[in-house]
């Protein structure tokens, strides 16, 4: 029998995807939901929701007649769902995998829900299954030093064997971008710096797989010049040493011209 392909969904904003999952939580909390408790839930004026309701009800996603209680149709119900999983799925990733405090997972989880896709879903999806499913990816994420933990807490286990490939797990013997010559490239690693610095690098474009050539080698004194993903980029001897680099792979890449792939 072949699978029946499942309807696109409705196409809506943000706060209207908001309005029909807070609608479904309180008709699963209360059995209802109306006008007052959806704003005070949703932090907005009872007049906003009004005005949100009436385009969803001609949309067909919710059964509303004023000073009545509203509900949600079968096709809106079927999108509240699915913002609610995504937002379900995202918290568990940043919260479970990702080691975020619960409140900061769902924060972040509410900002991300509505522009994840279907097939990213299904990715990350993927990844929660191989986490909770296999014992040796579990293992290695629990004891990986890379991997993040609340109050960034390390783990003493023992690593598996693969991991000796990993520059964070090999000692003073890992090479950053302070250690390579004019000419030469890599691959970025990771970063080993402090948050803040660990995030202005990253927001540099300095992504674990990004390819990276040094240009020009650094001192003390002078910045290091080196181009990542196509553009050119200075760093400072400090800054060039927390970049942690795996040689021999960024011959190839596409780096004479700037790429917006992600």
């Amino acid at each position: 029998m072949k699978d029946v392909p499942a309807k696109a969904p409705v196409p809506m904003s943000e706060p209207h995807e908001d309005t029909l999952e807070t609608i479904w939580l309180l008709e699963r909390e209360h059995g209802s939901a109306r006008v007052r408790d959806i704003a005070k839930a949703r932090g907005v004026k009872a007049a906003t929701v009004s005005i949100a309701l009436g385009k969803l009800s001609s949309a067909k996603l919710v059964n509303y007649a004023r000073r009545e209680s509203v509900s949600l149709t079968a096709r809106g119900e079927r999108a509240a769902r699915r913002v609610f999983s995504r937002h379900r799925l995202l918290a568990r990733l940043f919260g479970d995998v990702l080691g975020m405090p619960p409140g900061a997972a769902g924060k972040q989880a509410c900002t991300l829900e509505h522009a994840l896709t279907g097939d990213a879903m299904d990715r990350v999806a993927r990844l929660l299954e191989l986490v909770e499913a296999c014992p040796s990816v579990a293992e290695s994420l629990a004891a990986c030093p890379l991997a993040p933990r609340p109050g960034d807490a390390r783990s003493r286990r023992r690593l598996p064997p693969a991991c000796r490939r990993c520059p964070e797990t090999a000692g003073s013997g890992a090479e950053s971008v302070a250690d390579l010559k004019r000419g030469q490239d890599a691959v970025v690693a990771s970063i080993r710096a402090t948050a803040a610095r660990r995030r202005r690098l990253l927001d540099l474009g300095l992504l674990p797989g990004s390819a990276i050539v040094v240009e020009r080698s650094g001192s003390r004194a002078r910045a290091l010049r080196v181009v990542c993903q196509g553009a050119p980029l200075s760093l400072r001897q400090a800054d060039a040493a927390c970049v942690l680099v795996r040689r021999g792979g960024a011959s190839g890449a596409p780096e004479g011209r700037l790429s917006w792939t992600r």
